[in-house]
């Protein structure tokens, strides 16, 4: 991909130096804030400035796809509890708050002179940016596997087309099969991911008489997030067909073989009927593009008092690309962030009083129907870093009462969280 993109940028600029280049679009009274990614951290972003200061702002969303399709909670549909519709969201209730979205890619910054270039050569001209890009992977880290070979073992770690394939595969899994999933090391998206991902697995395999198959994960960590709450899970609700392996058992990931559907390792070449491999992450192409990066963490370097870029002070970087202390790169964090984000930005451009930030996250992981698991913490910044000040985290052998009580909240913060950032929960 990002070579792709590379490409796309030297056609782009020859282009900028042999045509001219249409008029600057810029708001001639208001400040404009050019927001680019379209997810819960941009949208958030977007749909805060614009209901917290009515008319102050004029604010361009620059999101190239035109319907957001939710990585959180995709792992609800691979168990059967959500169709892929429901995780699909329209961007047409951030028009009746005056934001102008534009279903484009950008392509070039020039932060010099604050102008963000799209593919269309339109030239958006910016008192601020808000860089949201996610996350993308990184493919070479593992051995033998490309973007090519997604087709044969999916990652499914960005929404839409690479999700409706894993469930595909997850349908013509036979009983008595092997699933095989491949865990990245920290960071990455969504820490509880992989094993909320295998329990939904297993409850499908389950609910469809395939209740002899195995879930094998080979990760990369020698611990996980919730990880004696989904054991317990496990041996509860899904006895026998999940085994984890960590790096000391395993001994390390030496080569795949996406045509024979074989993951070889130090241990042991592993055969699986399903192969879902989760690459490592770094930020996404965009921030790179932009010399927003640093080199060598492959993450975003921002203030966390305020989510401002520490490369550029026009530069606000929030959600999963971001360098965020203690948080994980979850949407409930993007969340968090792009509220921060948008006081910052105010407080710049409209003089209001700045806050003291105050971020905060909760992550539900869902091991079958009515019974889920949550962890969470409030945190504070310092300007050094993002601390965590108070945590929680589900309790093991709580009641079935409890367990459902949190899949219903997770329910609840969906419908919430979509509305949140998208000004309606059209779910």
């Amino acid at each position: 991909m990002l070579i792709d993109r590379r490409n796309l940028l030297k056609v782009a600029g020859a282009a900028a130096g042999t045509l001219a280049m249409p008029a600057v679009l810029r708001a001639q009274t208001r400040p404009q804030i050019v927001i680019v990614g379209g997810g819960v951290a941009g949208a958030t972003c977007a749909l805060q400035l614009a209901r917290s200061h009515p008319g102050a702002f004029y604010i361009t969303l620059v999101e190239e796809d035109t319907l957001y399709t939710t990585c959180f909670f995709s792992n609800l549909y691979l168990g059967g509890l959500r169709d892929f519709e429901s995780l699909r969201h329209s961007y047409s209730g951030l028009l009746d708050y005056d934001i102008n979205v534009i279903n484009e890619r950008a392509l070039l910054a020039d932060r010099d002179n604050k102008v963000v270039t799209l593919i269309s050569r339109t030239r958006l001209e910016y008192d601020r940016l808000v860089l949201a890009p996610g996350i993308d992977l990184n493919y070479e880290a593992v051995p033998g596997y490309t973007p090519r070979d997604a087709r044969l073992m999916p990652h499914a770690w960005k929404a839409g087309r690479q999700t409706q394939l894993l469930k595909q595969q997850l349908d013509y899994v036979k009983d008595g099969s092997t699933i095989l999933i491949l865990a990245p090391p920290n960071p990455y998206r969504c820490p509880p991911g992989p094993y909320e991902r295998a329990s939904m697995m297993a409850r499908t395999l389950k609910a469809t008489g395939r209740g002899n198959a195995k879930i094998v994960i080979l990760d990369a960590k020698e611990k996980f997030s919730k990880q004696a709450l989904f054991m317990e899970g496990w041996e509860s609700r899904y006895p026998g067909m999940i085994e984890w392996l960590p790096p000391s058992i395993h001994g390390g990931i030496r080569m795949l073989h996406p045509d024979r559907l074989e993951v070889e390792t130090d241990l042991d070449t592993f055969k699986g009927a399903l192969v879902n491999v989760i690459p490592p992450q770094h930020a996404g192409v965009t921030a790179y593009e932009w010399n927003l990066v640093d080199e060598a963490s492959g993450w975003c370097p921002v203030d966390p008092m305020t989510m401002r870029s520490k490369l550029d002070e026009s530069v606000f970087i929030l959600g999963d690309a971001a360098i965020a202390g203690d948080m994980p790169k979850s949407a409930f964090s993007a969340n968090s962030h792009a509220k921060i984000a948008a006081r910052a930005i105010a407080s710049d451009l409209l003089g209001t009083p700045s806050v003291v930030p105050r971020y905060f996250n909760t992550c539900w992981s869902s091991i079958d129907e009515n019974d889920a698991v949550k962890v969470g913490a409030l945190y504070e910044a310092t300007p050094e870093t993002i601390t965590t000040r108070s945590s929680f985290i589900s309790q093991l052998g709580e009641s079935a009462e409890v367990r459902k009580a949190a899949f219903e909240e997770s329910e609840a913060w969906y419908r919430a969280i979509v509305a949140d950032m998208l000004g309606s929960a059209d779910i």
